[in-house]
């Protein structure tokens, strides 16, 4: 196709939209004139079959020239935030309803003064409003993503569903730039870390309940680790202490050796509870004391 035929094209368009822009605005018109805006609804119709309320008269008006009610109740609406003189010629019905919420609804100048102002269509080079443009005013989705955000914004619209989210992320995290840009944010290599270590726990568990020899030769390593640690500690103690003599240590340096010793002691018991019991659970103090709180 030729510019020229593109052109022609545009223009016919454009005649076809100011058309059908007229019919809609017309369609809303008529309806505000069988029900003006603020009327009240939400009746039933009376018993003499006369139209007694809002929703019952537009319902009728809807039926009687074949477009759906809700459509029908779009127009009347459109119509009254935009009343003749305040709509522009050339914008169509489309982009006067996406921007009739702004302002204040009885204050139709700001709205047209806004119209008479289009942002800059960088396509084309000129002040025009786009379906797009007037989206964007209102802070609504553009059909069409333009910048870093409104295509971050689409993706994450398009993978609400966790399992589309994970086909995503999978396929992403298979691009060796994606993965390490990925890794330099702090909260998404921990959640990496922390679902590994989640699989392995799983896949763990997994094996131990097919394998019941797993769990003791785990039993006896950990039994070993905590003998080792405890045993550990008593040598670097033995070791340490008889070296303090003549150390005169400040009040701070006391305070601190002090609180380690408590947290020492209350290992201690937990572990002598966790070996009669089989609760290795720590009550809110205990925790608190462990992380030196």
């Amino acid at each position: 196709m030729t510019r020229k035929q593109y052109d022609r094209l545009v223009k016919e368009g454009l005649e076809l939209v100011a058309q059908q822009t007229y019919s809609q605005f017309k369609l809303g018109e008529n309806a505000l004139k069988i029900e003006p805006m603020g009327a009240r609804s939400g009746g039933r119709v009376a018993p003499d079959d006369e139209i007694s309320t809002v929703a019952w008269s537009i319902r009728m008006y809807a039926e009687d020239v074949g477009v759906p009610e809700s459509t029908l109740a779009g127009y009347r609406w459109v119509a009254s935030r935009w009343p003749r003189k305040y709509r522009v010629a050339g914008v169509s019905y489309y982009i006067h309803k996406i921007l009739a919420g702004v302002g204040d609804p009885d204050d139709p100048e700001e709205r047209h003064e806004l119209l008479l102002n289009p942002p800059l269509l960088g396509r084309t080079g000129e002040y025009r409003w786009t379906v797009d443009s007037a989206a964007r005013h209102v802070g609504w989705r553009p059909s069409h993503a333009e910048s870093e955000q409104e295509r971050i914004d689409r993706i994450h619209d398009l993978a609400k569903d966790d399992q589309v989210a994970t086909r995503v992320i999978t396929d992403f995290l298979r691009r060796p730039t994606v993965a390490y840009e990925a890794m330099e944010d702090q909260t998404a290599r921990h959640a990496v870390n922390a679902a590994q270590i989640d699989r392995s726990s799983a896949a763990l568990g997994k094996v131990r309940e097919r394998t019941p020899e797993i769990r003791r030769t785990e039993h006896s390593a950990d039994y070993v680790d905590l003998v080792s640690a405890c045993q550990l500690f008593v040598s670097s103690a033995s070791r340490i202490v008889p070296k303090l003599r003549g150390n005169d240590f400040t009040e701070e340096e006391r305070r601190r050796i002090h609180n380690n010793t408590a947290r020492v002691r209350a290992t201690a018991d937990w572990i002598e509870s966790a070996a009669d019991t089989g609760n290795v659970g720590m009550d809110d103090e205990l925790a608190q004391l462990l992380r030196g709180e």
